[in-house]
């Protein structure tokens, strides 16, 4: 494998996904040739540690995204979350990427069928922003990534182990991956490769439904988990009395109507290729995230 030197800029560095990705840089490459766009003053401290050069700023702050960007050959555009107009701060980013001569840009986007017929709003900007990308004149690696298995107990709830699992996803499946081997992934890709106007699809080697999930749970814990595939309004109701906001549950809602419409079942052997072994499987990530 030829070694690409070169300078990169991770933004998002302080999220999980972002230290994931710095964390094999660095087993990858010098440090010397990693730097960071941080947005929190008290996170600086520890990522400076690993040598790597820091920069504070957010995407709103096109000032500090010109610093950030001086003498960068490639930027990996962490997709920020929904607090603030995202379209425009990832414009921002690659707007300025363009005017600092950065020759490459990659972008974590969503692994979804189909953006035509998506029922959550918030995914069809990913479509629109690799279109911009796209547009930008730049070279480009688009990853689109799965659901986190991660968000699991988010999803399940505290108490799934009592009252079993309550989503209105129907037999919907998804290719859940762990966060960190899709983080592990971007690098190996980032430091090994030229950017070449790519698109990878980073997803598990089997798709899973809440059954798959619910049974998973049954084995580790010893105890019955249920999955009952519920209607949307049944679910809305079972939510409020739990005082989650408005917004949050459409969202939850979304996001379930897009796994039962098949938006998330895709397989491809990207992750696994660009790992060099087979990702976690959702029974070994179960163990894990649940402590079983």
């Amino acid at each position: 494998k030829k070694q690409i030197i070169m300078q990169i800029l991770v933004t998002g560095a302080t999220g999980n996904l972002g230290s994931s990705v710095i964390e094999t840089l660095l087993k990858n490459i010098p440090a010397q040739n990693i730097s960071a766009l941080v947005r929190e003053e008290e996170r600086i401290v520890e990522i400076q540690a690993k040598g790597i050069t820091i920069f504070q700023g957010d995407y709103d702050n096109v000032f500090a995204l010109e610093r950030a960007m001086a003498n960068v050959d490639t930027v990996l555009l962490i997709s920020a979350g929904d607090q603030g107009d995202r379209m425009q701060q990832h414009r921002n980013v690659i707007d300025t990427a363009k005017k600092s001569g950065v020759k490459n840009i990659a972008y974590t986007s969503r692994a979804l069928r189909n953006r035509e017929t998506l029922a959550h709003q918030l995914m069809e900007e990913h479509f629109l922003k690799e279109d911009y990308i796209k547009k930008s004149g730049l070279n480009y690696t688009i990853f689109r990534n799965t659901l986190y298995m991660d968000v699991l107990p988010l999803f399940v709830g505290k108490k799934v182990f009592e009252t079993g699992i309550f989503q209105p996803a129907g037999d919907g499946k998804v290719t859940f991956a762990l966060r960190k081997e899709m983080g592990e992934a971007m690098a190996n890709v980032l430091s090994n490769e030229d950017c070449k106007n790519k698109t990878y699809k980073f997803t598990n080697n089997e798709a899973y439904s809440f059954y798959d999930i619910a049974k998973a749970l049954t084995t580790l814990s010893g105890k019955k988990v249920k999955y009952h595939p519920v209607d949307i309004s049944t679910f809305q109701e079972r939510m409020r009395s739990t005082g989650i906001p408005e917004s949050m549950l459409q969202k939850v809602v979304e996001f379930n109507t897009d796994i039962k419409n098949g938006q998330e079942d895709e397989i491809t052997n990207d992750l696994e290729n660009k790992l060099g072994r087979k990702p976690t499987t959702l029974k070994e990530g179960l163990k894990t995230l649940f402590g079983l």
